[in-house]
C-alpha cells in the first residue's frame, strides 16, 4: 500500500506579506540607528565646541583677574612729548594695522601725563563676523613666576648676588649675575629665563617706566631704541625732551636726561648713584582677539604674549565682545555696561569721563559654533557663554587724595 505525505508551503500572498512586514521593522530598526548616529554627531560636535569655548574662556578669564598685578590701576607712563613715537599695541591679522599693530589708547594722569592702562579694551577692532564687528582686549600684569631683581644698597657697578641688578646710566642696559635665574632660569620655582622680546617694568619711588629686551648675553639685558624688530611696541624710548620715560625715574636731579620729566626726582646724594633703589619685574602683554586669516573660515580665539607666537584657543569663534564695569578715582560715580572708553556722561548734572584706568570688573560674551553641521538640524551646532570677573588688583577704590 502507498502512503502519500503532505507538502503544504507558504502561498505567493503570504510569501509578500511576511516580506513586507519585514522590510517594515527592518526599515524602523535602520532609521532608529540612523537617528541615533545621527544624535551621537550632534553631541559630540556640541561636547567639542563646549570643550573649546571652555577651555578658551577659562584662560581669558584667569588672565584678566591677574591684570594690573603690582601696576594697580594707575598704568604704567608712556613716553611722550615732542618728537615721541606712540606706543603700540598688537592688532589681528587683516586689520589694516602696521606690521598689525596699532596706537594704544593712552589716558592722562591731571599732571599731564600719557599712561597705558592695565586693561586697554579695543571695541570694533577685531574681525567681522555674521555682519558685527569683534573685540580686543590688551592686558598687563607682571609675571607671578619671575622672581623680582633690585638694584643693590649701596650701589655698585655690578651684582653681588644672584637676584641684584645694576640699572646702566644711559638706561641701555642691567647688568646681572651669571648665576641670575632671570639669565638661567629655575626650574623648581617654573622660572622662565628672560627672553629676547620680553618686557621689563622697571619701578621705585619716582614712578614705573617698560623697556623691551631686544638682545642679551650671560650677564646682561640690552634695551636697544631704534630696533623696531624686537621693540614694536615703541617702549625703549629715551630722549632728553620727552617724558614718561625710564630717564624719568632716575635719581640724579642733576642729570640732563631728567629734565621735561614729570616725576620730581629725589634729592640728590641719598643713594650717590643714577638709580634709586629700583625693583624689576618681568612684565607680560597679552592681547585677546579673533584671527579669521589665518585658518580662512575658521575664525578662532586667539591669545598673543608680547610679539610672540598667536596661539589658538577655541573656534569656530562668531562672536567676541567686551563691556566694562567702572568707578571714578574717588568711587562716588560709576557706569556699568560701557563697551566704548573714555565714555562721557552726566552724573548729577556733572559731566564724569571714565577711561580705562577705572575699570573694576569685565563683561566677556564668547559665542562659538562647531567646525561641520550636524545632521539632524543640518546647521551648526552654537553655544554661548556670558560671564563676569572682578578684576584683583583694579577693583579697590583710593577714597583719599594721595597726590597732594
Amino acid at each position: 500500500m502507498r502512503t502519500f505525505s503532505k507538502e503544504a508551503g507558504f502561498t505567493i500572498s503570504e510569501l509578500l506579506v511576511s516580506t513586507t512586514i519585514m522590510l517594515f521593522v527592518a526599515g524602523a530598526a535602520l532609521g532608529t540607528f540612523k537617528s541615533a548616529l545621527d544624535i551621537n554627531d550632534a553631541a559630540g560636535l556640541m561636547a567639542d565646541s563646549n570643550q573649546n569655548l571652555r577651555s578658551g574662556a577659562n584662560l581669558l578669564v584667569r588672565d584678566l583677574m591677574m591684570a594690573g598685578r603690582v601696576i594697580a590701576g594707575t598704568g604704567v607712563p608712556a613716553p611722550w612729548g615732542s618728537g615721541a613715537q606712540p606706543i603700540r599695541r598688537p592688532l589681528p591679522p587683516g586689520t589694516g594695522g602696521v606690521k598689525n599693530y596699532g596706537d594704544f589708547t593712552q589716558y592722562a594722569d591731571p599732571d599731564g601725563s600719557m599712561n597705558i592702562p592695565s586693561i586697554t579694551p579695543g571695541y570694533g577692532l577685531g574681525p567681522t563676523l555674521q555682519g558685527l564687528p569683534t573685540d580686543i582686549i590688551t592686558l598687563l600684569t607682571v609675571d607671578e613666576f619671575m622672581p623680582v631683581v633690585t638694584t643693590p644698597v649701596p650701589v655698585v657697578t655690578a651684582p653681588t648676588a644672584a637676584l641684584q641688578g645694576y640699572i646702566a646710566k644711559d638706561a641701555s642696559s642691567v647688568t646681572l649675575s651669571a648665576s641670575s635665574p632671570w639669565l638661567v632660569g629655575d626650574t623648581t620655582n617654573d622660572t622662565v629665563p628672560i627672553q629676547v622680546g620680553d618686557l621689563i617694568l622697571f619701578k621705585n619711588s619716582n614712578g614705573m617706566s617698560i623697556q623691551t629686551v631686544t638682545s642679551l648675553d650671560t650677564t646682561h639685558l640690552y634695551f636697544a631704541q631704534s630696533d623696531a624688530t624686537h621693540d614694536p611696541f615703541r617702549f625703549n624710548q629715551r630722549g632728553t625732551g620727552y617724558k614718561g620715560t625710564i630717564w624719568c625715574i632716575k635719581n640724579d636731579p642733576a642729570d640732563s636726561t631728567v629734565l621735561g620729566c614729570n616725576t620730581v626726582p629725589i634729592s640728590s646724594g641719598v643713594q650717590g648713584s643714577e638709580f634709586p633703589v629700583t625693583a624689576l619685574f618681568r612684565l607680560v602683554m597679552t592681547t585677546y582677539y579673533v584671527d579669521s586669516v589665518t585658518t580662512p573660515g575658521t575664525p578662532r580665539l586667539t591669545r598673543l604674549l608680547n610679539d610672540g607666537a598667536p596661539q589658538a584657543l577655541a573656534g569656530v569663534v562668531e562672536d567676541l565682545d567686551f563691556s566694562f564695569d567702572l568707578v571714578d578715582a574717588t568711587g562716588s560715580s560709576g557706569a556699568t555696561g560701557i563697551t566704548n572708553l573714555p565714555y562721557t556722561t552726566s552724573i548729577n548734572g556733572t559731566s564724569v569721563t571714565f577711561n580705562s584706568s577705572m575699570i573694576k570688573k569685565v563683561n566677556i560674551h564668547v559665542g562659538v559654533r562647531s567646525e561641520t553641521i550636524a545632521k539632524p538640524s543640518q546647521d551648526f551646532v552654537r553655544n554661548h557663554v556670558n560671564t563676569s570677573v572682578v578684576v584683583r588688583s583694579l577693583a579697590s577704590v583710593d577714597r583719599y587724595d594721595t597726590d597732594k
